[in-house]
């Protein structure tokens, strides 16, 4: 059988854009949108240097996310592995060439957009191990053996990553790799197991990480301990939170941001300035409007008749709750403060592409829910 980008014996182009899933692209409208205005208000009430390049981004990610959407979900399951590799590739020049910025190597200059692999590679690990735990089957996910491969695929590029050094994005890639384990089937005896190993190397891990990894733990267990230095951030974002009060000071009037209290309000704290000035109505409104997504992609996963399917749609959700628990739990002092942005909010052109791709790849189980794939690919009746 072919491949192609477009295949299925059931449906013409025209109707996979009618069959499209319009609710779930008002959603990502929706929100995207509040974060142009918290953009907007970060830069005082300019479009200007954040508010427009976010719009022209989420533009093009809008209609790359429909392409992907149409495209053959069979197709992405047999390019899956090459697709990993391609990822973890990138996370290794990354290493060798990558540029420099705010004290890590991360990025790769490409002209036009400032790539960031680790990004990438977020999507590919999970396509990658939904290919791999559909062609096993559910049964052999019992034996201990079956497992080395996709802790392997797990552990290569969070070390990578954590080389960087960005410890955030290499605690996402381990969170999002051993949930879609434990949605495979595999049986939590074994995590538990993981688990004790992990809690015993922690005195190891310790002295492996940076100065100021310590640094943002320590701080997240005393902030007070101090205010003016490692403390400053969590505290003014906490101060910000506090200020909003219910129903906030009001559109461009958060005296903690605008006022430059605030740090990095245009990524990472983004939630704090949105917090402080429509209050924990328009805190709890935006949490709400994520709340929506994960529905949707539960429902689309729960729908798809093949595991691969099955496993791509639940890892693409569980990975995009990742992004705004912890940007959450990390600007209001649940956390250490790890970097990871507000998904769709904060400015950033290579989380929103794979974000935006996610989703398009979320979109495209949707639309070939009802296709049945055999281990190795083939269509079963």
């Amino acid at each position: 059988m072919s491949f192609g980008l477009f295949n299925n014996r059931d449906m013409t182009l025209g109707q996979k854009l009618l069959q499209m899933n319009w609710m779930l692209i008002l959603l990502l409208i929706v929100i995207c949108t509040v974060g142009f205005a918290m953009l907007y208000s970060a830069a005082n009430g300019n479009w200007q240097p954040w508010a427009v390049r976010q719009m022209m981004r989420f533009s093009a990610a809008l209609g790359l996310m429909v392409i992907i959407a149409l495209i053959d979900v069979r197709f992405w399951m047999r390019w899956a592995y090459v697709i990993y590799l391609g990822a973890l590739a990138l996370l290794v020049v990354v290493e060798v060439a990558g540029d420099i910025g705010m004290g890590a190597q991360r990025w790769i200059d490409l002209g036009v957009i400032q790539l960031q692999p680790s990004e990438v590679m977020k999507v590919a690990l999970i396509l990658g191990l939904a290919r791999y735990f559909h062609g096993v089957g559910h049964e052999e996910t019992a034996r201990p053996l079956m497992l080395l491969l996709p802790i392997a695929m797990i552990g290569a590029p969070a070390l990578l990553v954590l080389k960087q050094p960005d410890l955030g994005t290499a605690g996402m890639l381990i969170m999002a790799g051993t949930a879609l384990l434990f949605l495979a089937g595999v049986r939590i005896w074994k995590f538990l197991l993981v688990g004790g190993i992990g809690l015993a190397c922690i005195p190891i891990a310790w002295g492996l990480l940076r100065e100021y990894q310590k640094n943002r733990i320590l701080t997240f267990l005393n902030p007070e301990n101090d205010p003016l230095g490692a403390g400053y951030h969590i505290i003014q974002s906490q101060i910000a939170l506090g200020s909003g009060g219910v129903f906030g000071k009001g559109f461009l009037q958060g005296s903690q941001s605008h006022l430059q209290f605030l740090p990095e309000k245009q990524t990472d704290f983004i939630f704090t300035m949105l917090a402080e000035e429509f209050g924990l109505a328009g805190a709890t409104g935006l949490i709400g409007l994520y709340v929506l997504v994960i529905c949707y992609g539960f429902a689309i996963a729960l729908r798809a008749r093949s595991q691969f399917a099955r496993l791509l749609a639940l890892g693409l959700t569980v990975n995009f709750f990742l992004y705004f628990f912890i940007n959450i739990a990390m600007v209001t002092g649940l956390m250490p403060v790890v970097g990871i942005p507000l998904p769709l909010i904060s400015y950033g052109g290579t989380a929103l592409l794979t974000l935006m791709i996610g989703f398009g790849l979320l979109m495209g189980v949707y639309i070939h829910r009802d296709l049945r794939i055999g281990r190795s690919g083939i269509d079963e009746d």
